[in-house]
């Protein structure tokens, strides 16, 4: 019995892929169609978790004012103008294919490049993962979904909970380091910066594009 279930599970989880996959086909513009991974290989990769950054790496990085990363907000601009993380600019999942005046993608310098992590969020990881794949799927590297989004952001960071009397070393140093976090970003579920975040200037290496030979 237990068996049957764990079988249906993988099934409706194979199913929700497919139609991902499918949704993600009919975004991808003709011309950039022989340059996305294969399905094959764009399963594997989903399949290795090594995409997500946990909210207490990125709490990290927010506070160490690491320059080797990006928050890439990719909600409504209403929700962004709402709610946003320190940093972060806001692509919404709509417009991340846009393209410019001259035919490319308007974003590319940002999505497709090779010094820093870009972390994508949203509330949950709905939306932050349809950006990965998107991403993925035009070949982009160093694109990664933020694990749970910003409700796991809230309950771990902002909302922190005093662990057990009996709490191993290692509970009692999380809970001293998201205490401390939960400090510096406001607690409380309060907004981190209502200040205007200005989208910087793009000044990464930008990938070269692979020449692709004619028949």
């Amino acid at each position: 019995m237990a068996d049957n279930r764990q079988f249906k599970k993988r099934y409706i989880l194979m199913a929700l892929i497919l139609v991902i996959l499918a949704g993600g086909t009919l975004l991808l513009p003709e011309k950039y169609v022989s340059e996305e991974l294969s399905p094959e290989n764009l399963l594997k990769e989903i399949n290795d978790n090594t995409r997500y950054i946990y909210p207490d790496d990125i709490a990290h990085l927010i506070i160490s004012k690491d320059p080797n990363f990006l928050l890439i907000d990719v909600r409504d601009s209403a929700s962004y103008q709402e709610f946003k993380l320190p940093g972060a600019i806001n692509i919404p999942l709509k417009n991340l294919l846009d393209k410019d005046d001259a035919g490319d993608y308007k974003w590319e310098g940002f999505l497709n490049q090779d010094t820093r992590k870009n972390i994508f969020y949203s509330n949950g990881t709905v939306y932050s993962h349809q950006a990965w794949m998107l991403t993925k799927r035009l070949n982009y590297e160093n694109n990664y979904v933020m694990k749970g989004g910003l409700n796991k952001w809230i309950e771990t960071i902002i909302q922190v909970r005093r662990p057990e009397f009996d709490a191993s070393e290692q509970e009692l140093a999380t809970y001293t380091f998201r205490k401390a976090a939960s400090m510096f970003f406001g607690g409380g579920g309060t907004a981190a910066s209502d200040d205007p975040v200005n989208i910087p200037a793009f000044t990464g290496k930008k990938k070269e594009k692979e020449v692709q030979e004619g028949c």
